[in-house]
């Protein structure tokens, strides 16, 4: 459990707050490309990191990412014009270009040199694999992008989506890296299902036991996290992950796929403190993702109109059916309409859960160290050390995976494993 002091220095994302300082120092997805189809197209709104912004596409098909509120008398630019490299304010006409500067000032007399002196605060952006991404930090302290691998894979191999988690960023992680929860939470009512054996059966995969003994390595990139759980008499089946600073998670599929098996990434992108953007990227390294490999991506599209949210959300009690959790599922939530199961435990614990009434069990181990790690490197940038993973982005070159191991190796030890989680072993 951590103290009040601790949970909110490691929840409160604002300009200014130690860990809002911390996440600025990296890049991180803003918004999907599609969001901003052509050049010229409308403005849209978007929140990060608890400012209120606006993104463009120019006319050169460049993405600018600037304040809501024109520098004037502070009127949105939601409604501004965009048109021949700029977004103008409809109220008196100021125009800004993607990097903040005031081109024109038409409000003015023609020799003023006031416009010279005007400049909103922009935020640099890249496009990479269907997503802008934004860099919010100093300029001075701009690192390279990180590299995953699924930047480098064909459009066809690859799927994404974006929707929102109303609750605060660090429960969205914590969520994803706890993998016990996926035997209850996830299950069927089926015996075979809960219990049965560490096999796979009709395409879902069996857990002898619910339990799993967790096991965490420390690297420069975040964790890699172990999880355990009895197969045959002599063998474990793991579950291997991933957590990479600052909020990028890797979770397995189940063994036995192979070269067929698609990876997933998770970016879990604070929106503000009581909200998240959960950005997935899933892919295949060498052939196009199938029906079956998007299955998660299209139910992540299946959102309430107009808004980012699930059609099952914390309004309608997620859309419980208490029938189907006598009859069918353990949790008798629906399923296909984006992460909702999830969801339902996430957001309501509240938007920033007070973590000093806990009671933390050994299943908690991964997330213990997470926070244990977040909490120190935002800390250790405030005392001037600069986190190490923005400036390597190869660190970013991993993968998730799942194994059946005999009993006396670990996950870590095994080197077809090891060739697995990493890109470039």
């Amino acid at each position: 459990m951590l103290t009040q002091e601790e949970n909110e220095l490691m929840c409160r994302i604002g300009p200014g707050t130690m860990m809002g300082t911390y996440l600025r120092r990296f890049w991180f997805p803003a918004m999907m490309s599609e969001e901003l189809p052509e050049p010229d197209c409308p403005p849209i709104r978007v929140k990060l990191m608890g400012e209120d912004l606006i993104a463009f596409r120019d006319t050169n098909g460049d993405v600018g990412l600037l304040d809501n509120n024109c520098p004037h008398r502070r009127a949105s630019l939601f409604f501004g014009r965009n048109e021949e490299c700029g977004i103008r304010c409809v109220y008196h006409g100021w125009k800004f270009d993607i990097n903040g500067d005031c081109v024109d000032m038409p409000s003015e007399p023609a020799e003023s040199n006031f416009k010279d002196k005007v400049k909103i605060t922009a935020y640099p952006t890249q496009e990479r694999s269907g997503f802008v991404w934004a860099y919010m930090g100093p300029a001075d302290k701009m690192p390279e992008m990180p590299d995953f691998e699924w930047m480098h894979v064909p459009e066809e191999n690859r799927g994404f989506a974006k929707f929102i988690y109303e609750s605060n960023f660090v429960q969205a992680v914590e969520g994803e890296i706890d993998t016990v929860h996926a035997s209850f939470l996830h299950s069927n009512l089926d015996a075979q299902t809960i219990a049965g054996a560490a096999t796979t059966s009709g395409g879902r995969f069996m857990y002898n036991e619910r339990w799993a003994n967790f096991f965490v390595r420390e690297k420069d990139y975040g964790l890699l996290i172990g999880a355990r759980r009895p197969a045959d008499a002599d063998s474990y089946y793991w579950r291997i992950s991933q957590w990479m600073f600052p909020f990028y998670t890797m979770t397995p599929r189940e063994p036995g796929n192979g070269e067929n098996s698609f990876v997933r990434c998770r970016m879990w992108v604070p929106r503000d403190d009581d909200s998240t953007w959960v950005f997935l990227s899933h892919w295949h390294r060498h052939r196009p993702m199938g029906e079956s490999d998007l299955r998660e991506i299209v139910s992540c599209r299946n959102l309430e109109p107009g808004k980012w949210i699930g059609k099952a959300n914390l309004g309608n009690d997620y859309l419980i059916d208490r029938e189907m959790q006598k009859t069918k599922t353990y949790a008798g939530l629906p399923r296909g309409t984006g992460r909702v199961e999830d969801a339902a435990m996430i957001e309501t614990m509240g938007s920033v859960v007070d973590r000093s009434f806990e009671h933390l069990g050994t299943s908690d181990t991964a997330i213990i160290a997470m926070r244990r790690q977040l909490i120190k490197a935002a800390r250790e940038l405030e005392e001037g050390i600069e986190p190490a993973a923005v400036t390597h982005p190869e660190f970013y070159q991993v993968r998730s995976s799942s194994a059946v191991l005999p009993l006396d190796i670990m996950f870590d030890e095994d080197a077809e494993v090891l060739e697995e989680i990493n890109v470039n072993p």
